[in-house]
């Protein structure tokens, strides 16, 4: 077999188990294009079949050379990026992997992705990712049994592991800080019980509800708009179809709080403010005590945990804000990345959890499929491997031609899912399941 060449867009948090991965491939050869080159050099740890290259996306000539000078690119770039990776992989007749949701532009690509041989393979993480192939795998089993899927929840949070929840959020960071603040913006479409729901962003986190997972307790909220994914599941007929987030308790009255008070807020200004006291004064229009007046605006006790949280993220502070910085959102991550972080040797905590209702002939199942895993101290993030992994893993099956079916895909088909969670599986990525017996 002629050696295949794969190019690799973005050094991230996430990207170090797919490098190491594809390194491990005999006749795959990997190339790692990113502006800090540093970063590539870093991964590939000299491995003689990797390349390390600088390159800045926005310039398209460049990034277009590349594109065509490879088999295959991965495209760990934010999300509004893989359109423009998309349509020089069509034009060059090159095939494409992302761990990104499927945008209504990328959807459009499929047509021509089919008429031109081509695998754009999306959503190959872990939530989009393994949460679909975990899900699949249950409901193709059932379906088998002649049985049908009357109710489906799916949850998914990356957390500190329980000895590493150390600071009054209960949170840290395991990927890029403002991706995870931005998702707190979005608004969310679900069904439960038989009610449609449709939750602006702005009251995303009043919509939420206890979920014991592992004997752990956490907060859940739902995730986006999930009913495009009944029709994706072949589940049409269901009560209910949750796509939620877990986080530690207290999450959701903080993050509304912050919501109420502007700090999520996207408008670029020019701030009068000079720190985080007088930003936080700005925002609400208010003077003096900073927790008084956070209570007079919320209507909460001034000894409430939220306040105790937001001084503790010293957003009642002198320190001064970032030059630069123009939108209270990134004033805000800005503090995130200061006071969230994980300290060396800490690990986090990956937890994905599906709870299915099914009626198998005359008896009512209640099935559950469950992911907790952990990263090593100092060692790969659970994160990390979770997103990374499937996306290389699908990078060898379209390689080596064990997927061969054209199109903009995501991995819900048996093709897909069953090669890439064996080999997850293999690796020490386990989806335990109860209730099927």
């Amino acid at each position: 077999m002629s050696e295949k060449k794969i190019l690799l867009l973005g050094a991230g948090l996430v990207t170090e188990p797919l490098v190491g991965y594809l390194l491990n491939v005999p006749g795959f050869r990997l190339t790692i294009a990113t502006r800090t080159v540093s970063k590539a050099e870093k991964l590939i740890k000299g491995h003689s079949r990797g390349v390390a290259k600088s390159l800045d996306v926005s310039n398209e000539a460049s990034l277009e050379a590349e594109i065509m000078d490879h088999d295959l690119t991965i495209s760990l770039l934010p999300a509004t990026m893989h359109p423009i990776a998309a349509r020089m992989c069509l034009k060059h007749r090159k095939h494409l992997v992302t761990t990104s949701y499927v945008s209504p532009i990328m959807k459009g690509f499929h047509e021509e992705a089919v008429s031109k041989g081509l695998i754009f393979l999306n959503e190959l993480g872990l939530d989009p990712g393994i949460d679909h192939m975990s899900a699949m795998r249950i409901i193709h089993t059932v379906e088998a049994a002649g049985g049908q899927v009357t109710g489906f929840r799916s949850y998914c949070g990356g957390l500190p592991a329980p000895e590493a929840n150390t600071n009054p959020f209960g949170y840290k960071f395991s990927w890029a800080p403002r991706g995870v603040i931005l998702a707190s913006r979005n608004p969310a479409h679900f069904l439960w019980n038989g009610i449609e729901k449709d939750i602006p962003g702005v009251d995303l986190f009043t919509e939420n509800h206890p979920l014991e997972v592992g004997g752990m307790a956490f907060e859940a909220y739902p995730n986006r708009d999930s009913m495009p994914y009944q029709a994706m599941y072949g589940l049409e007929g269901v009560h209910t179809m949750f796509r939620g987030t877990l986080r530690n308790p207290g999450w959701c009255k903080t993050m509304k709080t912050l919501v109420d008070f502007g700090y999520l807020d996207l408008t670029e200004k020019r701030f009068a403010a000079s720190t985080y006291r007088e930003l936080f004064h700005e925002l609400l229009g208010t003077t003096g005590d900073p927790r008084k007046a956070a209570a007079n605006q919320s209507g909460l006790p001034e000894h409430h945990f939220v306040f105790d949280r937001m001084e503790w993220m010293g957003l009642f502070s002198t320190d001064p804000l970032q030059p630069d910085t123009s939108t209270a959102l990134d004033h805000l991550t800005h503090k995130c990345l200061e006071k969230l972080q994980f300290a060396p040797g800490e690990r986090d905590m990956i937890v994905l959890h599906h709870i299915f209702e099914a009626q198998i002939g005359e008896e009512t199942k209640t099935i559950t499929s469950t992911l907790i895993d952990y990263g090593v101290p100092h060692g790969q993030t659970a994160m990390a491997r979770t997103v990374s992994l499937p996306a290389a893993i699908g990078t060898r099956l379209i390689l080596q031609n064990k997927l061969t079916t054209p199109g903009v895909l995501i991995p819900v088909s048996p093709d897909i899912y069953h090669p890439v969670l064996d080999e997850l599986d293999s690796l020490g990525i386990h989806c335990i399941e109860s209730g099927l017996e």
